[in-house]
C-alpha cells in the first residue's frame, strides 16, 4: 500500500502487525457487518502513521474495505485516506492525529463504558461490558496531553482501558535517545496504571496475548503493555533505522522484505493467501454468532428489567421524547451574567436529558457548570454525571471528543475563553470529525476586568470562527442563552462554542427566542432605517440604548443581534438581504473582540468599535469604557457617518 501510494509510513505497520493481529484475532469484540453495535470493543489507533495497518486489518476481517480500496490508499476520495477518518471509513472509531490526542480520547471511551455499566447493568445482567484498546507510540508519550489524561485515568481506576505501547526507540529524527530517555513504565505506575512488558514484540505472539489476558483481569487500574519492537521488522536493509519510519522502502526492498519473511510470491502485490482468506471468513462468522448471542442476552434483559431496557433503547436510538423549546423558554426572564444564565439552562436540560454529562477544568464555580441533580463521577460512583478534571484543560477537550465518538452522550466542557489556546487541536478535531460537543467558555472579553490582559481574550473569537464546522455563539441575554442551547442541541454533527460573560447583562427589549434561533435577527427597527447597528453578546445592550439616543436625533435605526456568523452566512441571500440591506451603507459594529471577520458585514463605509490590542486591569465597566464600549461612544461614531 505504501509503495503503491509512493508515500507514508511503512515501518510502523510492519513492526506493529504482530501485536495488532493478536489483539484483533484473539481479543477484540466486534462485528464487521454491524460497526455501530453498542457493546463492541473500541480500537483506537492513536498514531495515524499506522493507517496502512488498520486498513489491512479491516480488509482481512471483512469490514467494507476492498482490495481496490487498499490500492487507492491516500488517493483523492479514497475510502482509505492517509490518516484514518471516522466520517470517511465505516468502522474507524476516530479521526487520528495529532499525536497524543486519541490516547487521551480513549480515556473517555473507558469512562463512558463504566458510566453506562453502572447505570444499566444489574447483578444478573452485564449488558454493558466492553474494552477500549489503544495502540500508541513513543511520540504519543512525549506529548503533554497524554500525561494529563493518563493521570486522570489512573485516578478513576479505568480497568477497561488497555494500551499497547510500541516501544521501538526510533523517531523521524533518529534514535529517541536524542530527546526521550525517561522510564515510561515507572511514569505510568506513578499514575496508578498496571504496567507490563513484552521484550520481543516481533515474534513473541503468545507473550503479547498473555499480557493482554492479564490486563483484562486488572479491574481497578488501566493497563499499559510496553512492547519492544524493531522498526521496519522484516526489511533486511532498513529494519531498525529511521529510514523505515516515514518513506516507502522502494520496490527492491519490498521484494527483499517479502523474501526474508518467507512470502511465497514476493513479486506480487495485494495478494491474500487462500488459507488466510479462509481463516478470516471463519472469524467473521464467529463475530456474527457472538453478536447474536449478545442480542439474545439483551432480550432476556428486556424481560427481566423492562424499565432499564426501555431507557437504554431510547438512549441508543437518541429517542429523547421531550420538547426542548418548551423547557428552555422557562429560562428567558432572568437578569444576570450570561454564564449564570447558562447554568439555569443546564439544570433544566440535565433534569430532562440523562445523556447530558459535563465538567469544568477546576473552574466549576466560575463557569457555573455543576449539575445540581447529580453528584460527582468518581471511581466508586461512576453512575454520576459531574466529572472533575482538575487543571487539565488539554486532556479535558480530547476526552470530550472521545465521549461524542463513543456515542449516547451529549457532553459539555467548560473553562475561560482565553484558555482555548490550549485546546485548539482538540477543538479542530471535533469540528473535522463532526462531533456534537458543547464548549461553555466564560469570561469572554475585557469586560471581566481586573484579571489583566493575560485573561482578557481579544483574538480568540476570530480564530474560533475560522474553524470550519465550528459554531460560535455569543448570546446577549437570557433569551439568547436559551436559544443558543436549543441550537447547540440541534447541531448533531457540529461542535458549539458558547461565549459567555463574567459581568451581568440586562433583559433586553426586542430579543425573542424564535428569532434568536435564526442566528442573526432584527432586535428593533424603524420604518425606513438609514443606519444599521450590529452587535453580539454583552455589547448588544449598548447598541439597543444607543439606538434610542439616535432616534432622539431624528435618525432611523435598525438594531441587529449577531448571535452566530457561520449560520448567518449559510442562510439564503434573500434572508441575508432582509437583515442587512445592501442599500444601507451606514453601519456600525460593536464587539469587545478583534475586528477580524467583521469587514464583510460592515463594508467599506462602515465603522468598528472593536479592540485590536491587549486590554488593561481595572474594574470591568471602566475597562470597557476606556476602550470605547459605551453608549455615548456608539452614538458619536454612528453620528459621524452622517
Amino acid at each position: 500500500m505504501v509503495q503503491q501510494a509512493n508515500s507514508w509510513h511503512p515501518g510502523l505497520p510492519m513492526w506493529c502487525a504482530p501485536m495488532a493481529w493478536i489483539l484483533w484475532d484473539r481479543f477484540l469484540k466486534f462485528n464487521p457487518t454491524d460497526t455501530t453495535r453498542y457493546n463492541r470493543d473500541r480500537f483506537i489507533l492513536s498514531a495515524g502513521h499506522w493507517s496502512a495497518l488498520l486498513y489491512s486489518l479491516m480488509h482481512l476481517t471483512w469490514y467494507d474495505i476492498s482490495i481496490d480500496d487498499l490500492k487507492n490508499f491516500r488517493q483523492r476520495e479514497s475510502n482509505t485516506p492517509g490518516h484514518p477518518e471516522n466520517f470517511m471509513t465505516t468502522g474507524v472509531e476516530i479521526t487520528t492525529w495529532p499525536l497524543g490526542q486519541w490516547l487521551a480520547s480513549a480515556v473517555w471511551f473507558a469512562i463512558a463504558e463504566s458510566h453506562l455499566a453502572a447505570t444499566y447493568n444489574t447483578n444478573k445482567h452485564s449488558i454493558i461490558d466492553h474494552y477500549t484498546y489503544v495502540l500508541c507510540s513513543d511520540g504519543d508519550h512525549m506529548e503533554w496531553i497524554t500525561s494529563e489524561a493518563a493521570s486522570l485515568a489512573g485516578h478513576l481506576w479505568l480497568g477497561k482501558l488497555i494500551a499497547l505501547y510500541d516501544s521501538n526507540h526510533i523517531s523521524i529524527d533518529w534514535s529517541t535517545d536524542l530527546a526521550f530517555t525517561e522510564d515510561v513504565g515507572r511514569r505510568y505506575e506513578s499514575y496508578g496504571w498496571h504496567v507490563s512488558y513484552v521484550d520481543d514484540g516481533d515474534t513473541d505472539l503468545d507473550g503479547i496475548a498473555e499480557a493482554i489476558s492479564i490486563a483484562q483481569k486488572i479491574t481497578d487500574k488501566p493497563s499499559m503493555i510496553i512492547v519492544t519492537t524493531t522498526i521496519g521488522y522484516g526489511s533486511p536493509n532498513k529494519a531498525g533505522t529511521s529510514s523505515a519510519h516515514g518513506a516507502p522502502l522502494g520496490d527492491d526492498e519490498c521484494i527483499a522484505t517479502k523474501k526474508q519473511l518467507w512470502r511465497p510470491t514476493p513479486n506480487q502485490r495485494f495478494v491474500v493467501p487462500d488459507e488466510v482468506q479462509d481463516y478470516c471468513v471463519a472469524k467473521k462468522q464467529q463475530a456474527i454468532q457472538q453478536q447474536y448471542n449478545r442480542e439474545r442476552a439483551f432480550s432476556t434483559y428486556m424481560e427481566d428489567e423492562p424499565k432499564l431496557a426501555s431507557e437504554l433503547k431510547k438512549r441508543l436510538k437518541w429517542n429523547i421524547d421531550i420538547d426542548i423549546d418548551k423547557l428552555l423558554q422557562q429560562c428567558t426572564t432572568d437578569e444576570a451574567a450570561t454564564r449564570k444564565l447558562s447554568w439555569t439552562c443546564l439544570q433544566v436540560l440535565a433534569d430532562a436529558l440523562p445523556v447530558l454529562v459535563g465538567w469544568s477544568a477546576d473552574l466549576t464555580p466560575s463557569n457555573n457548570t455543576y449539575i445540581k441533580s447529580s453528584h460527582d463521577y468518581q471511581k466508586h460512583t461512576p453512575e454520576w454525571r459531574n466529572i472533575r478534571f482538575g487543571v487539565r484543560e488539554h486532556a479535558m477537550w480530547a476526552i470530550a471528543n472521545g465521549l461524542a465518538l463513543h456515542g449516547w452522550f451529549v457532553s459539555f466542557v467548560a473553562t475561560f475563553l482565553i484558555f482555548t489556546d490550549y485546546m485548539k487541536a482538540s477543538m479542530r478535531l471535533a469540528a473535522l470529525s463532526r462531533l456534537q460537543v458543547l464548549y461553555i467558555m466564560t469570561h469572554d472579553s475585557i469586560g471581566l476586568g481586573e484579571d489583566w490582559p493575560t485573561h482578557q481574550p481579544i483574538e480568540i473569537l476570530a480564530w474560533l470562527r475560522a474553524i470550519p464546522n465550528m459554531y460560535v455563539m455569543r448570546p446577549a441575554d437570557a433569551v439568547e442563552v436559551a436559544a443558543s442551547y436549543a441550537l447547540a442541541l440541534s447541531l448533531i454533527n457540529s461542535p458549539t462554542i458558547m461565549s459567555l460573560t463574567r459581568q451581568g447583562v440586562p433583559a433586553l427589549q426586542g430579543t425573542k427566542y424564535e428569532l434568536a434561533k435564526k442566528w442573526w435577527y432584527i432586535v428593533s427597527d424603524d420604518s425606513d432605517p438609514e443606519i444599521l447597528l450590529i452587535a453580539s453578546g454583552s455589547e448588544l445592550q449598548l447598541v439597543v440604548w444607543a439606538a434610542e439616543e439616535l432616534r432622539s436625533h431624528w435618525k432611523q435605526v435598525r438594531v441587529i443581534s449577531m448571535l452566530c456568523m457561520r449560520q448567518f452566512d449559510s442562510q439564503s441571500s434573500e434572508y441575508k438581504q432582509s437583515v442587512l440591506p445592501s442599500n444601507i451603507s451606514k453601519r456600525v459594529v460593536v464587539e469587545a473582540g478583534s475586528s477580524f471577520w467583521w469587514g464583510k458585514y460592515v463594508g467599506l463605509k462602515g465603522k468598528y468599535i472593536t479592540i485590536d490590542c491587549f486590554g488593561a486591569s481595572a474594574p470591568g465597566w471602566e475597562v470597557m469604557e476606556n476602550f470605547g464600549f459605551s453608549v455615548d461612544n456608539v452614538v458619536t461614531v454612528a453620528l459621524s457617518l452622517f
